[in-house]
């Protein structure tokens, strides 16, 4: 993006995370809980549940937490059945946004959404206004001094990588969302430090954001985040850092 890197959205995001560290393990559970009960309780053979897991760690989840989540989402334990649910609109300055929640209330979730894009701004859309917007990719991002680009590309050589590029000292690794999981355990036997690892929803171009907009849209993205069925927002804003730094100091 330009005027603002990925890089620097990403921090954005880590420190919204960092913020709210209680709110993020509900999320992780959910997601464990989703994932074992759409694709089964065995890791090995469920990508999906293999990723969650393998975040809970990363933020020092205990393992019977993990566990127990495991239990709900098989069967194996009595617990709370969550639906998925995506919420597609548009922010100020027709910034896109997709909301992605895990809800045992649709009828709940659904009013609320609607009502923190209302009052900031923003319009709820219909299923599919904005998705195709963006495409599902894995990024890791590897903590800039340990690995070269030309190292890391030369260790990647036989994983499905789709773009390497140094990013403000760090290495931000781009793949399909097929790859993700190898190269995350060979980064990860190599004992590389990873500043971030996520599959998630890249968009395919950017709306640049003056001063006024890019305060709407982050409230709206905020406040969306700050719903306890919201498990993640994508957008496709592009807010330069020197703004981006103003609101976080208002906010």
């Amino acid at each position: 993006m330009s005027g603002h890197s990925k890089w620097s959205t990403i921090k954005r995001k880590k420190a919204v995370v960092d913020a709210k560290r209680g709110a993020i393990f509900t999320k992780l559970i959910k997601e464990i809980t989703v994932a074992a009960r759409l694709g089964g309780a065995d890791l090995n053979a469920n990508p999906r549940l293999r990723i969650a897991v393998n975040k809970a760690k990363e933020n020092n989840m205990p393992n019977d937490n993990i566990d127990r989540a495991i239990k709900k989402g098989s069967g194996d334990l009595e617990g709370v059945v969550y639906e998925e649910v995506r919420y597609e609109g548009y922010g100020a300055g027709g910034v896109a946004i997709m909301v992605d929640c895990l809800t045992d209330n649709r009828n709940r979730t659904t009013p609320e959404i609607r009502k923190i894009f209302t009052k900031n701004g923003g319009n709820l859309g219909e299923s599919g206004s904005v998705a195709y917007m963006f495409d599902y990719k894995g990024i890791i991002i590897i903590e800039g001094g340990q690995i070269s680009e030309d190292e890391t590309i030369e260790l990647l050589i036989e994983h499905d990588i789709e773009d390497v590029k140094t990013e403000d000292g760090n290495i931000v690794v781009t793949m399909p969302s097929e790859a993700f999981s190898g190269v995350q355990e060979l980064l990860n036997e190599k004992k590389l430090k990873l500043a971030y690892n996520e599959v998630t929803f890249t968009p395919k171009t950017s709306v640049s954001l003056d001063e006024q907009k890019a305060g709407q849209c982050m409230r709206l993205i905020s406040q969306l985040e700050d719903q306890d069925d919201v498990q993640n927002v994508y957008s496709n804003y592009d807010i330069a850092d020197d703004i981006m730094a103003k609101i976080s100091e208002e906010q």
